[in-house]
Parts: structure tokens; C-alpha cells; sequence
């Protein structure tokens, strides 16, 4: 038997494994490592390997990109032999000039110098083994090498791959950084592709169908092919075909290893396999790539491919973010609005500078107000100390303050109720309900509390992005909110600033410190602040969401005892929309009306004695008495007024003119009157109205004759009852939206609505002014006289109809009698009717002809 000289490797007789100088090497090289031939000596005794100094790198033999074993030759691959995990070193611009085989070794013979990556290639190949190793080819990216040998005829690669094989799993080899692995070896059986590209390993190996020469077909592998080739270098997760339907060439299949080392020996030793079996008949080339099973961008692409998902997500995190980061900010400018302490007339050194200057910048009128408003506070004391009274009670429960326009309930409850009570906030629905769009509402209420930063125009992006997302995916995105939804946190901040406020009195060193929150609020009324929503139900008929809102808010103020709430309204039903929100409750109501002809008298008077007072330019004070003679038309004049402040102070100041009080009511009730013709009675621009012209012209006249009228006896007349406009058909409407545009004033009785009378009292006199209008007063009769006809030409026309049903019977049964009769008799009175307005009409067409 040929005894087998023992082959001794050097690892350092490798020029790529020395220590050399460094080289430079760009991104495009990476990988780069040189390639190192061996061969044996010809000196005597024991044979050894010496370098053979050729240059060649991972581009392959003449930068084919591949190498090639001729007869009696084969390539085995080691794997496990470089940290797969650190090829990522290859992508640094910073690393150095140094390769990494380099530093690998450096690092190697320092600390661990038997554990040299190439160094491992020789102890895996024992001596017993008939080969000459004649090139040896480190692939970093891979983490293994190509070992190149020779053999004799009388042993194939094939059984030198097996006892590589067995000599490792007898004696495992393990590298230093990966001690739970060992090193494995297979034969490269295909013709292996050295590409240094940037390209990296992956568990997932496209595995391409190619023919053996160009005018010749390759044959598509099937799965079952393809896993008896791969499987003996690994357990394979998955292998997917092609689509069938699919036009791309060459055909394809994927090949999904558990391990990325796995894949890594099988596309190293199998790339250019010629598979004869299932491979048609001139068999098909395999060529193989490493394909990334995750992209690049594959968070972006889940992101967008994932909808249902993200956009839900994405707005929790916005809400959470919003919740999180402005809801305190807010809270802080809500409650420097309630304490005031951002106002500057609150502040001493404001005072200071205005009690030193009060000569200087104090109007006349304003101290003509001043001393006017006096005299009715004193007429209101009563009312004044109940509202005091109620605010120092423990009762949760609303006070209400219903009156006309005009009385004076914002003054009487800032200027008097609640005059030195710092915690205070007013919110003011107008503004809130007039104004335009969702976006504009929003707004509108986060200023009457002070909330913001507000982004009321995100609304209208994030609508346009959940119908967007709607049309996408299906469902809401939860972006956008509703109007409800925007307002419930606006209210929700501001109770919670509230009741922040309203704890700040509570001192470490009471009696009932040992209290919680609500029992010490509960306790202290006093310390409570006090909300006073104005101009309550103003446009009530527009919408409800509004209002609904803040009574319920204002409920769940009152029942937490954390604020008192006043409401201002001018609507007389504003207890159905209080009742929704306390239905177990009864409301403290305090009813303001006009004020009496002593009352008004005495504001007048005292309006001009201080005007007059501060013009006076001699010594001795001039009182309006002296230096009026005319006043003693002011009871006639005042009567004609009423104890409408508005139209009292209008008064005063057109008597501070120089006018003549007969002068100043005459053209008071003018304006009125043309106010009354503009508002309600012409016919231009009928949008948005709930009565017609013949209903307004129907008050107008019967007010004018009568102060009151009966509210039941209205709506059964015809104008009201049968009205031919769409908008006008129900009676209670038009008498509800007339109340609230003022023309009329409907009074209740135990709940109920009994009479009507003129909003304003000098109404009641433009009333009777329009009426002596001829041409007017006949042009609106002849209206309703037309309305009226055509109302009873149509019952006319519905007791033909029926009398002509009756009449068709081939037989006339007895019980149809008295319905013809009664048939008749309507027919009659309406026929006469219709025949004394026409007379009617008339007369009014000959007025209108003659007069101007």
C-alpha cells in the first residue's frame, strides 16, 4: 500500500494571509480578498507547501468570475470558517484600509492563534486523506473558503467529499466565534460563480432554468426535483414554482432554507449543476442567486400595504400625542380666563394709572350709563339679592334669567349679582351659533372659554383624509371627528379647568381637609365658579347641536358641584331644552320685563341731569328740569316708549340733541315702523323665513286695534290655519319664530302660551302708524284678502268634488242625504264668502289706483 505523505499547511506562507501594507479598496470591491495558490516542493524528505506567486482575485481565473476543476480534480467548501454576521463591516466607508482577512488574522495571532480562520482548513483535512490541496479561495461574504485539490485514479472527489465528511462529524471542528457550530464541508459538483458584487447571503435562493446551450430548451425542475438536489445541504422551509401564467424568462423557482449557512453551501456548490433527471433531454443548467427576503423599504411598503391597520394606529398616536401634550396647555388658558389673570383692568398698577387719571380718561357717557343704570338697579334690588342668595346655596340645580332684548340681564348679573367675584366665565352663543361651517364653530366656542392652541381648520383635512380612507379601505380612519365630538373636549377642558379653580381655595390646615374633591366642593358653595351662558337658544330653529351641548355640560357642572350656571335667554320655551338635560329638576327662574313708567321716568331724567351737569360751565349745577321746559311731555312720551331700556336710553340721547321729546318718539316709532316693513312684511328675500307677509300683516293690524290678543283664537283664524305657504302651514312655528325675531311677545300662564303682544312697546305705536298707511294698509289686506280667496276656492272645489261622487251613485240610499246637505251649506258659505271679498278687493284695487 502507497503510504501517504503527511501535508503540512502553512497558513501564513499565503500572501493574502501576511502582514503586508495596506491596500486601498473602494465600496465596488468589497469582498475583495487575494487568492492563494499551493503547491508541493521538490525538495528531499517530507514535502511541504510553498506559496505560488500568482496574482488572482474573487473575479476567478483571468476575471472569468469562475474556476475550473480539470481531471483528477475537485473543490470542496468549507463553510463556518468567518463570522457571517460581520460582512456588514464591508458596507463601513470608515473601516480603514485594511481588509478584514487582515484583521481577522491580527486579531487571530494576538489572542487566539490556533483558531485562525485558514488554519481551520487544514486541521479539517486529515493526513490520511489521498489529496493535494492546490488552491485555497476565502469568501468573506459567504463565511467559508473554496479548497482546490488533486487526486489520484484511484479515488474519486466523491468518496474524498465523503471521508471529509465522516473525519468532521467524528471530529468536529468548531471556530471561536460561533462554538456551537461546527465546521461542514460538501463537494462543489456545479461550476461555482465568484462574483464580488454587493450582494449578501439570504435563507432564500432563486434558482434560475437555463439550457445547455442557446439554440436548445431548458425543461422547468419540479419540486420534487429540485428538493432531492438541495435537500442534502440543509432542511428546506418552502420551494415555490413560478406562476404558470407568468411570461418572465428564464423560468424561475424559489428554494427557502431554515438556515442562512445552509444556503449558502448549496448555492456555493451547486451554481451551474447540469440536473440530467427530470431536465429534458439535454438536461437544464441551474444557476442560482441568493434572493433578499427582506426589502429594502419593507417597513414603508407594510406601512402602505396595511391601511385598515396603519391609519386607525396613526390616529390613536395623534390622539394620544394631542391628549398628552396640548389638553394641559389648554387647560392653563382656560382657566386664566376664568380667574382673569391675563385681564388687564384687573391689575393694581392698571388701577393705579386710572384712579390717578380719572379726569383725564373717563367719558361722559359712559358716567351718564353709570348714573341711568343706577336707577333701575335700585328698582331691581330684590331680584339682585336673590341671585346672591342662590349663588351662596348648595342646590345643583340652573338659574335661569329669561327677558326681552333690552332688559338688561347681562348687565344686571356682571355689574350687580356678581360684581366683585373673580372666578367668572362668560360664554356668548351668538358668536358660536352664527357662525359658518364645523371648522368655524369650532372656533368660535374655543374662544367665549379661552381654549387653545385649537386647529379648527383640521377638521377640514382630516374629513377629506377619512373620505379618502373611506374610499380606500372601506371603513372610517378615525381621523376626523364630528362637530358633537370637537365640542364635547372644548367642554371637557373647560370643566376641568373649572374645577381646578374651584380647588384652589382649599387650604392643608381646614377642618375638612380630610375631604374628597366633590364632598368639599359640595360643602363650599362659595368657592364655586360661576358660568353665565348668554344669549341661550338664540336661532334656536337653525340647530340644536349647539345648545344640546352646553345644557348638558351645564348639567354635569351643576350635579359635580363644580360651577354655578346662569343662563340668559331671550326665548320664552327655553324649558324644553333645559328639561332634556335635568329632567328631574326644577329650575330657579327670574323673569326681567320692561321696567315701569316711574322707573324709566327716572332713567331719562337722570341720564340728562348728568350729562347736563358735566357741560355746565358755571359754578352752580343746572338740573335737565331747568334747563328743559319740555320735559313735561316725558309721562306721555314715556308711555308711548315702555321700559325697553334700549329704546329708553335711544331716547335720552336723542333729548341730549336738543330734540323735543314729541320730536324724538315720533321719529323713534318712524324708524320703527320702517324696521317692521323691512323685517317682516315685504316680500323680498322670503329665504330662510318661517311666516309669510299675510300672517306678519295679520298681527300687525289686529295689534294695533287690540294691545292683546288671544293666543288660541290666532292660530284658528284661516291666515294661520290654512296658510298656502310650504313654510308657514303650522301656525305654533310661525307664532314661535315671530317671538323670536320680536315682532311679538307671547306671554304664558301656568306653562302654557295665552296671550300675544308687541315685542317692543313701541311697536305698538309703529303698529298703528303703519295702519294709517292707506296705500299700505290696502295693498297688504289685498294680499291676505287673495290668500283667503283662493283658500275658500279650494274648499269649494273639494265639496264639487265630493257633491259629484254623490251625485254619480246609480241609486241614491237615504244616510247620503245629509251629507248633501251639509255639503251644500259649506258650498254656500264659502260662495258667499268668496262674494264679499271679491267686493272687498275691490274697493282696495280702486285705492290703490287713486292714491300714492
Amino acid at each position: 500500500m502507497q503510504t501517504t505523505r503527511r501535508v503540512f499547511f502553512n497558513p501564513t506562507s499565503i500572501p493574502s494571509l501576511r502582514t503586508k501594507k495596506p491596500q486601498n479598496r473602494d465600496f465596488c470591491n468589497a469582498g475583495y480578498v487575494a487568492r492563494a495558490g499551493l503547491r508541493k516542493g521538490n525538495g528531499a524528505g517530507m514535502g511541504r507547501w510553498r506559496s505560488v506567486r500568482k496574482e488572482s482575485t474573487e473575479t476567478g481565473e483571468d476575471s472569468t468570475g469562475h474556476i475550473t476543476a480539470h481531471p483528477n480534480e475537485g473543490i470542496l467548501f468549507f463553510d463556518n470558517l468567518f463570522p457571517l454576521k460581520l460582512h456588514w463591516i464591508l458596507r463601513l466607508p470608515f473601516r480603514g484600509d485594511r481588509s478584514l482577512s487582515d484583521l481577522l488574522v491580527r486579531f487571530n495571532n494576538q489572542t487566539l492563534g490556533p483558531y485562525e480562520p485558514l488554519s481551520m482548513v487544514k486541521r479539517a483535512i486529515p493526513s490520511s486523506i489521498p489529496l493535494k490541496v492546490t488552491e485555497i479561495l476565502p469568501r468573506l461574504k459567504d463565511g467559508g473558503a473554496f479548497v482546490k485539490f488533486s487526486h489520484q485514479d484511484g479515488i474519486t472527489a466523491k468518496e474524498i467529499e465523503g471521508l471529509v465528511t465522516g473525519y468532521l462529524r467524528e471530529h468536529p471542528i468548531k471556530p471561536w466565534f460561533n462554538p456551537f457550530r461546527r465546521i461542514k464541508s460538501s463537494l462543489v459538483v456545479g461550476k461555482p460563480w465568484l462574483e464580488d458584487l454587493y450582494r449578501f447571503p439570504s435563507r432564500r435562493i432563486r434558482v434560475e432554468f437555463c439550457p445547455t446551450s442557446p439554440e436548445k430548451q431548458a425543461a422547468e425542475l419540479s419540486q420534487e426535483t429540485l428538493y432531492s438536489l438541495f435537500r442534502r445541504y440543509g432542511k428546506i422551509g418552502e420551494i415555490t414554482s413560478q406562476s404558470s401564467e407568468s411570461k418572465i424568462l428564464p423560468k424561475y423557482a424559489y428554494v427557502d432554507f431554515a438556515r442562512t449557512r445552509h444556503a449558502i453551501m448549496a448555492k456555493n456548490c451547486m451554481h451551474g449543476f447540469t440536473a440530467k433527471s427530470g431536465g429534458g433531454e439535454a438536461g437544464t443548467v441551474i444557476r442560482l442567486a441568493f434572493e433578499p427576503t427582506m426589502k429594502s423599504h419593507w417597513i414603508r411598503e407594510w406601512l402602505v400595504n396595511h391601511p385598515r391597520v396603519v391609519i386607525p394606529a396613526v390616529a390613536a398616536l395623534v390622539a394620544t400625542f394631542t391628549v398628552a401634550v396640548f389638553d394641559p396647555i389648554r387647560t392653563f388658558f382656560i382657566k386664566a380666563k376664568i380667574d382673569h389673570a391675563f385681564k388687564i383692568k384687573d391689575n393694581r398698577i392698571y388701577k393705579w394709572f386710572k384712579s390717578q387719571a380719572t379726569d383725564i380718561f373717563t367719558f361722559r357717557s359712559s358716567r351718564a350709563e353709570e348714573a341711568g343704570l343706577g336707577a333701575i338697579w335700585d328698582d331691581r334690588k330684590e331680584v339682585i339679592e336673590q341671585l346672591q342668595t342662590w349663588l351662596m346655596e348648595t342646590a345643583d340645580t340652573f338659574v335661569v334669567v329669561q327677558g326681552p332684548r333690552g332688559s338688561g340681564k347681562k348687565e344686571l348679573i356682571f355689574e350687580q349679582a356678581l360684581k366683585g367675584r373673580k372666578n367668572t366665565l362668560l360664554i356668548d352663543c351668538k358668536p358660536i351659533q352664527e357662525a359658518r361651517g364645523d371648522s368655524a364653530t369650532i372656533a368660535a366656542a374655543a374662544v367665549s372659554v379661552g381654549y387653545r392652541p385649537v386647529f379648527s381648520w383640521m377638521n377640514s383635512i382630516s374629513s377629506l383624509i377619512d373620505l379618502a380612507a373611506q374610499g380606500t379601505i372601506g371603513v372610517k380612519s378615525g381621523f376626523s371627528e364630528t362637530l358633537d365630538a370637537q365640542l364635547g373636549k372644548i367642554w371637557q377642558n373647560t370643566a376641568t379647568a373649572l374645577k381646578q379653580v374651584a380647588l384652589q381655595h382649599r387650604k392643608k390646615d381646614e377642618k375638612d381637609v380630610s375631604l374628597a374633591d366633590d364632598d368639599w366642593l359640595e360643602a363650599h358653595p362659595e368657592c364655586r365658579p360661576v358660568v353665565v351662558i348668554d344669549n341661550f337658544l338664540h336661532k334656536n330653529e337653525e340647530s340644536s347641536v349647539v345648545y344640546d351641548k352646553i345644557s348638558e355640560w351645564a348639567a354635569g357642572l351643576t350635579t359635580a358641584n363644580i360651577a354655578h350656571v346662569i343662563f340668559l335667554t331671550n326665548d320664552i320655551s327655553y324649558s324644553k331644552s333645559l328639561s332634556k338635560a335635568l329632567p328631574d329638576r326644577v329650575f330657579r327662574q327670574i323673569a326681567l320685563g320692561d321696567i315701569t313708567p316711574q322707573v324709566a321716568k327716572k332713567f331719562v331724567i337722570t341720564h340728562l341731569d348728568s350729562e347736563e351737569g358735566e357741560s355746565s360751565e358755571t359754578p352752580e349745577k343746572l338740573t335737565a328740569r331747568q334747563r328743559r321746559r319740555d320735559l313735561e311731555q316725558l309721562d306721555e312720551c314715556i308711555e308711548i316708549l315702555g321700559g325697553r331700556l334700549t329704546d329708553l336710553e335711544f331716547f335720552a340721547r336723542r333729548l341730549k340733541t336738543g330734540q323735543t321729546p314729541k320730536r324724538a318718539v315720533a321719529e323713534i316709532i318712524e324708524q320703527s315702523a320702517s324696521e317692521i316693513m323691512k323685517m317682516y312684511l315685504l316680500t323680498v328675500d322670503k329665504e330662510g323665513r318661517k311666516w309669510s307677509p299675510e300672517q306678519a300683516w295679520y298681527l300687525v293690524k289686529t295689534l294695533a286695534e287690540n294691545e292683546n290678543l288671544r293666543y288660541n283664537e290666532v292660530l284658528l283664524t284661516n291666515t294661520f290655519a290654512s296658510s298656502l305657504t310650504p313654510a308657514a302651514s303650522n301656525g305654533e312655528s310661525v307664532l314661535e319664530a315671530l317671538s323670536a325675531a320680536e315682532l311679538i311677545t307671547i306671554k304664558t300662564y301656568k306653562g302654557r302660551p295665552q296671550t300675544i303682544k308687541a315685542g317692543r312697546p313701541v311697536y305698538q305705536a309703529a303698529f298703528r302708524m303703519l295702519c294709517e298707511d292707506q296705500v299700505l294698509k290696502s295693498r297688504l289686506d289685498l294680499a291676505i284678502l287673495t290668500e283667503l280667496t283662493k283658500i275658500e276656492t279650494k274648499n269649494i272645489d273639494k265639496y264639487e268634488t265630493e257633491l259629484n261622487s254623490l251625485g254619480s251613485l246609480p241609486k241614491q240610499p237615504r244616510e247620503v242625504g245629509p251629507r248633501v246637505q251639509f255639503l251644500l251649506s259649506k258650498l254656500a258659505a264659502s260662495q258667499t264668502k268668496v262674494e264679499s271679498w271679491e267686493k272687498e278687493i275691490g274697493a282696495l284695487k280702486k285705492v290703490l289706483t287713486n292714491e300714492f
